[in-house]
């Protein structure tokens, strides 16, 4: 391994500029204009791994963004390694608080600030890099497969189609994945439970167009009134979803399994501070830590209707929408969790309005067992290149295709990732710490090297 740190010590200026390239293209899957982006990003990227070191990369189409798959196979007979990442990104907006350009990456601080910085162009960058640190110095122990998409930001509606028709070539021994966080950089953490998603949008209908609210204002429902209300009443006073039959499935924790869960270091004080509010919120009873981690939620994404420009504008909206993720924990299924929606918000609507319910896409949660090998290989290699051994964490959020990898392909995936909150994914100025960058590819190899024995 000394020789694959000096590789990764005498390259580091250049695996910096080199992503700050892949930054720069606009992949925002979410946006149509943006198309020929994810195809320009698609192929920069099957070029890279194979200067890495592949012996063979393509982009390979799919129904929707393509995938860009790439393999070494150093001996049929070693293990093999699946590394799963997106390069797709988030939308940017609202754009006006990014204090730089969102796709033109500058260096602030010790971080790296861009959209995709960490997620998840800057994680699955380290993989590329340390597969090409592994290759150069000949060190390379395992079969390596790469699979990187360009969907994963709104559902990967057509990787798992891809998996099915492809499951003799994504043959492996587990699938790697680094697009989740770490607790900190002096307590790090492997991710080892994920949250499912079911996303949905509702609309609200009212009157066929746009009405005076003067001369209409309390005698016609206000489709934009409507909506607030039944949101609103989607959470009860003490922070639990009023959707009939939403807890049926959820397993509840033991005490001791509780205190366990809550021995991971969290403060209060400083995470409201991080965030600048006053207090936190939530589901009565539990901490922060089992909010997010191993209890569901629901929030709306998105809420609009009515005039919403400059000056004023009198009327009462024809039409108010919304668009709604519930995150969910182990045993709740993400289909049921939608038709549950569905059904109750519209029981609860009234007459004077008319609703549609649409899902638009989720997955199942996912656990990944500490006592697996590859877990065990993770955490010798998290412990040596960060001093500690790394404390096993359910995250708040999901990857809905990972659970799907597992139905499809029979493997499980471990997620070694190197994100840390004050990264701020998906929010305007997204960064990644230099440190963080480092510190991931200098633990890669030695993954694959405790994996390989």
């Amino acid at each position: 391994m000394d020789k694959v740190k000096h590789y990764i010590d005498a390259n580091k200026e250049r695996f910096i500029s080199e992503l700050f390239d892949l930054l720069r293209i606009p992949s925002v899957s979410a946006q149509s204009e943006h198309k020929p982006d994810m195809q320009r990003c698609a192929e920069w990227l099957a070029a890279a791994l194979v200067k890495a070191g592949a012996d063979r990369a393509e982009v390979m189409p799919t129904d929707g963004n393509p995938v860009v798959y790439a393999e070494k196979i150093i001996d049929p007979k070693a293990k093999t390694v699946l590394v799963y990442g997106h390069y797709d990104v988030m939308p940017v907006d609202p754009r006006a608080e990014w204090r730089t350009d969102p796709f033109e990456p500058v260096i602030e601080n010790g971080r790296i600030r861009a959209r995709g910085a960490d997620d998840d162009k800057g994680q699955l960058w380290m993989h590329a890099k340390a597969f090409e640190a592994m290759c150069a110095t000949d060190s390379l122990p395992c079969n390596v497969k790469f699979m990187l998409e360009g969907e994963e930001e709104i559902g990967s509606a057509s990787l798992y189609g891809f998996c099915r028709r492809n499951k003799k070539l994504l043959k492996a021994d587990v699938i790697l994945v680094s697009d989740t966080s770490m607790l900190s950089m002096s307590t790090p953490s492997i991710t080892c439970g994920l949250r499912g998603l079911t996303y949905m949008e509702v609309e609200v209908t009212g009157p066929d167009k746009d009405l005076h609210s003067g001369l209409f204002g309390g005698a016609v429902a206000n489709p934009a009134n409507v909506l607030a209300r039944l949101v609103a009443g989607l959470i009860d006073e003490n922070g639990r979803v009023t959707i009939p039959g939403f807890y049926d499935d959820v397993r509840e924790l033991t005490p001791a399994e509780r205190r366990a869960f809550n021995k991971a270091p969290f403060s209060l004080t400083a995470y409201k501070r991080s965030l600048s509010i006053g207090d936190v919120e939530g589901e009565a009873g539990f901490t922060t830590l089992e909010r997010t981690g191993i209890r569901p939620s629901l929030d709306v994404n998105g809420i609009w209707g009515g005039y919403t420009g400059e000056g004023t504008k009198t009327v009462i909206p024809s039409k108010a929408s919304a668009k709604i993720s519930m995150r969910l924990v182990p045993n709740q299924d993400f289909r049921k969790i939608g038709k549950l929606f569905e059904a109750h918000f519209r029981r609860v609507a009234p007459k004077s309005v008319k609703v549609s319910v649409r899902f638009l896409h989720g997955g199942m949660p996912y656990v990944a067992p500490t006592d697996m090998p590859a877990y065990k290989a993770a955490e010798r290699a998290v412990a040596d290149t960060f001093g500690c051994k790394p404390l096993p964490f359910y995250s708040g959020g999901s990857i809905p295709i990972i659970s799907g990898f597992e139905e499809i392909l029979g493997i499980k995936s471990l997620l070694l990732g190197f994100g840390l909150a004050e990264d701020a994914i998906h929010s305007p100025n997204e960064s990644f710490g230099l440190d963080q960058l480092h510190k991931g590819v200098e633990t890669i190899p030695l993954f694959y090297k405790y994996f390989a024995q």
